[in-house]
């Protein structure tokens, strides 16, 4: 599989607008963002999506974004963030690196602005249960 952008960029093949690094991750201002201030986080090891993420860097992804999130927030004087983690193209990954955004928000902004919600027919929510649970003891 030939490199994706983020492992070009953890490499200095690529610039970015650098906010935090350590050994394990790489902070850094998205270039496309939904509001100003909106930056990723990234493990500098490369991982599809976060299912595959050794523990460790998780963890250390999570800290990561939890000390840039407090930042981003007091930086741009942000009412909310969101921390977003998609996986897959359904859930609207486009990079196919594990990464965590950081997302500032404003009221009115628009973004997320509302959570289509849909309750379960009779029987269903049990059901789903069942079968989560049932897929958690597997592994």
């Amino acid at each position: 599989m030939p490199e994706c952008i983020f492992c070009k960029i953890v490499k200095g093949e690529i610039p970015c607008a650098k906010i935090l690094e350590d050994d394990r991750v790489l902070s850094f201002v998205d270039i496309n963002p939904i509001n100003p201030g909106h930056a990723l986080v990234i493990p500098k090891k490369h991982y599809h999506t976060l299912f595959d993420m050794d523990p460790d860097d998780l963890q250390a992804c999570i800290l990561a974004a939890q000390k840039v999130g407090k930042a981003v927030h007091r930086s741009v004087a942000a009412e909310g963030v969101n921390l977003v983690q998609n996986n897959y193209r359904a859930a609207g990954q486009l990079i196919d690196h594990a990464h965590f955004h950081l997302i500032p928000r404003h009221e009115g902004d628009g973004f997320l602005s509302s959570w289509p919600g849909k309750p379960y027919a009779p029987g269903g929510l049990d059901a789903h249960l069942k079968r989560i649970v049932e897929a958690l003891s597997q592994g």
